[in-house]
């Protein structure tokens, strides 16, 4: 399936997607390459063009404008930090797996964090202009179709679905905290009591 159709299949009818991804024969490097490299590059690049072309607003300071080769770098980093990231969760979903009566597979643990992370990635493209960044918060959605998915790609009982989706949820915010509070590190920004030209 093509990148355009299994995005909107994702977020238009997870139900029954969720079904056709569990059964569907693929590579870690497959999935990388036709839909985690991709679609992970939506925010990092909406991020350089949105912070060094229209700026940031800064409490007590105004308007920013990031240097370029900082938007860059910070982007940069957040990028390949995603890329291990979603890796790092399917480790979390498939180690989890037993504990929720659910089958390990390294390789289904990698869809669900994948395509889970589909809204999330699309939502990125809010960080292109300012008065939109707000709409990044539709990136939520990411956790209801990681709800969906879970109990179906890894075999974990209905009953113990809720369970399993809050630890992995938990997990997913904690892990992705840290990859953004690296990121930010590598991103200049002004503070209160900076003089901005």
């Amino acid at each position: 399936m093509d990148l355009v159709q299994r995005v909107k299949q994702i977020l238009l009818s997870p139900r029954t997607e969720w079904q056709v991804i569990e059964a569907e024969p693929t590579t870690t490097a497959e999935l990388y390459k036709t839909y985690i490299i991709p679609l992970a590059a939506i925010g990092p690049i909406s991020q350089v063009i949105g912070y060094s072309v229209f700026g940031i607003t800064v409490p007590f300071v105004g308007t920013y404008r990031v240097p370029i080769g900082s938007a860059i770098s910070g982007a940069l980093v957040a990028y390949v930090l995603t890329l291990a990231g979603t890796y790092v969760l399917a480790l979390i979903i498939d180690g989890l797996a037993p504990t929720f009566n659910g089958q390990r597979s390294q390789i289904q643990a990698l869809k669900v964090a994948a395509y889970s992370s589909t809204a999330s990635w699309l939502a990125g493209i809010f960080a292109l202009i300012p008065g939109l960044r707000l709409l990044a918060i539709l990136g939520v959605y990411s956790l209801y179709l990681l709800y969906l998915g879970l109990p179906i790609v890894m075999k974990s009982p209905r009953d113990k679905a809720l369970g399993y989706s809050v630890v992995v949820i938990v997990a997913a915010i904690v892990l992705f905290m840290i990859i953004g509070v690296i990121a930010g590190r590598f991103l200049a920004v002004p503070t209160a009591g900076t003089i901005v030209p």
